[in-house]
């Protein structure tokens, strides 16, 4: 083979390469964005569509993380047993289906349900994407192939909240069912290509991450901080995500045009967040950005309960940046700090502690705002809980990550 066909090879498989990373990251826009956070878009439309409390509201987005924690236990034991492509395929159909019933849904126990296999979807979605994409390029580039994942959430939350926002303003309430059925739409599309086009090169797995994935993540150093501050983010980003849009219309006054223009800033956000702050972690170090990420959400937090335009607006801005980082530098940190065989299970023991937060999250929220009247200290526990995350960063090893490169 002459030099210039090696270089032909070489610039074809990297372009392949950022096909793969495109579609994981839209996949990440189907199974989380449409299928997990676009019900936090949605909730206001929903609750009285339906005729329901804040405290059923919030049980059914706990339906969704609840099964997305019970099965990160499930992708804990996959992932040694199957290869990563073949789970996060399950995980797109789950998703797909998901989305399905919540297309068709007309009451709370229906949505409650199809939310429920989103959940499971999105778990065995997500959790083997980031290291698909990082393995299908350069290992230089690979910490803004997971940042991506981030970007594709950012997209469908853009997404979802332009198209809810119209609808709602022309059809009412009721349009929320219609947004689903777009969703559903589009997550059809996605799953075929997917399917057509995203390969992966992984030897059988032999097992050896233990129960529940914890005997992996062990081994990764710095897995106690890390978990601890990944749980923090867990509990603390559905405080805000999940009601964002019904404090701004509830406490704030806010109509549904416009705190669905206030959301679809924290979606554009998104999309550079993961992207920008996963590139300066690969020049200041995974640690150092994670702390200033979590010291700066209790900061945006706080001016969002001023409910004043500007101010919301550039929070909302600072919120999504950082919504969309944080997870893909947890997940950079976890990429770079184990080796391929300790991945799948390491990242779903630490996802299991997430989940763990993420379920119990949504109760406690609404029922802390029907028991107060208001959502305000429902967003002031979300900036304690940044804060306890800030302090778990700091604890991680200050040495640099392994950033594999076979």
């Amino acid at each position: 083979m002459t030099d210039s066909q090696q270089a032909a090879d070489a610039k074809t498989s990297g372009v392949n390469g950022w096909i793969v990373v495109l579609l994981i990251s839209v996949s990440a826009t189907v199974g989380h964005a449409f299928g997990r956070f676009s019900y936090g878009v949605l909730l206001p439309a929903v609750r009285d569509d339906l005729a329901i409390s804040n405290t059923l509201a919030g049980v059914i987005g706990g339906a969704n993380v609840g099964a997305y924690l019970v099965a990160t236990l499930l992708v804990s034991w996959l992932a040694g047993r199957y290869r990563l492509l073949g789970i996060m395929r399950v995980g797109m159909v789950l998703a797909v289906v998901g989305l399905c019933g919540a297309s068709f849904s007309s009451s709370a126990m229906m949505l409650g349900l199809s939310l429920l296999i989103t959940g499971i979807g999105g778990a065995l979605l997500w959790i083997p994407a980031p290291v698909i994409a990082a393995d299908a390029i350069p290992a230089n580039r690979r910490p803004l192939a997971v940042g991506l994942m981030g970007s594709g959430i950012g997209f469908g939350i853009l997404f979802i909240s332009t198209v809810s926002g119209r609808l709602r303003d022309s059809m009412g309430d009721a349009a929320w069912v219609d947004v689903y059925q777009v969703q559903f739409y589009i997550g059809v599309v996605v799953m075929l290509l997917v399917f057509l086009l995203v390969r992966h090169q992984q030897t059988k797995p032999s097992g050896g991450g233990g129960i529940g994935g914890f005997s992996a993540l062990q081994r990764m150093p710095g897995w106690f901080p890390l978990t601890l501050a990944y749980g923090c983010f867990g509990f603390m980003y559905l405080l805000i995500l999940g009601f964002l849009t019904t404090r701004l219309e509830d406490d704030s006054g806010w109509t549904s045009v416009n705190a669905s223009v206030a959301f679809s800033m924290l979606g554009v956000a998104m999309i550079f967040g993961g992207p920008v702050l996963t590139t300066l972690a690969q020049r200041f170090g995974v640690r150092r950005i994670l702390s200033v990420a979590f010291g700066l959400w209790p900061v945006f937090t706080v001016i969002l309960l001023s409910g004043i335009t500007l101010p919301v607006w550039l929070a909302c801005v600072g919120i999504g940046f950082l919504f969309s980082s944080l997870p893909s530098l947890i997940t950079l940190y976890v990429v770079e700090n184990t080796t391929t065989e300790d991945y799948g299970a390491s990242f779903a023991a630490a996802t299991l502690v997430f989940g763990i937060a993420q379920t119990i999250s949504p109760p406690i929220g609404g029922w802390i705002a029907d028991t107060a009247g208001s959502f305000t200290l429902v967003f002031l526990l979300s900036a304690v809980t940044s804060l306890v995350g800030l302090v778990a960063t700091l604890r991680l090893p200050r040495t640099g990550g392994l950033l594999k490169a076979e």
